[in-house]
């Protein structure tokens, strides 16, 4: 058997909020709770296990490959609910996405302030695109 990523658990000031806001944002559905966990289950059968705890919670990176379409879906979703965003994972260049490789990215963090990240082409994909380190406004965004 290959080695495959299969879940992953993360942390939340509150299960509900975060796993129905990530799934909203992404156009995924939240499953059924099993325990303390709330799963949210991306396309390729990962899951993320969002769990409600009452500590101070390190901030984690989460990215997901998505394909143009969705990313269209996923950057009016975020403009629609006024979810900040940005082109970059430190806040640079806030209202824009970034065009990567030759695909797009965005970065936006989840109610208990993890940084999300949704991108078309993955990393080092494309060197030598003309469009690296380039952003574009994103109109209407917070």
């Amino acid at each position: 058997m290959s080695v495959e990523f299969n879940h992953t658990i993360v942390l939340s000031r509150d299960r509900e909020k975060s796993a129905h806001f990530l799934a909203g944002i992404l156009g995924l559905e939240v499953g059924e709770p099993a325990g303390m966990f709330l799963p949210v289950t991306t396309a390729n059968g990962v899951t993320l296990d969002f769990a409600t705890v009452d500590i101070d919670i390190p901030v984690q990176h989460y990215a997901f490959l998505v394909s143009e379409d969705e990313f269209d879906a996923v950057l009016a979703r975020l403009v629609e609910g006024g979810v900040p965003l940005q082109a970059d994972p430190h806040g640079r260049h806030p209202r824009r996405i970034n065009r990567n490789d030759g695909g797009r990215g965005v970065y936006f963090a989840d109610p208990s302030g993890h940084g999300m990240e949704a991108f078309t082409r993955p990393y080092g994909s494309d060197p030598s695109s003309p469009l690296n380190g380039v952003t574009e406004d994103v109109p209407g965004a917070r």
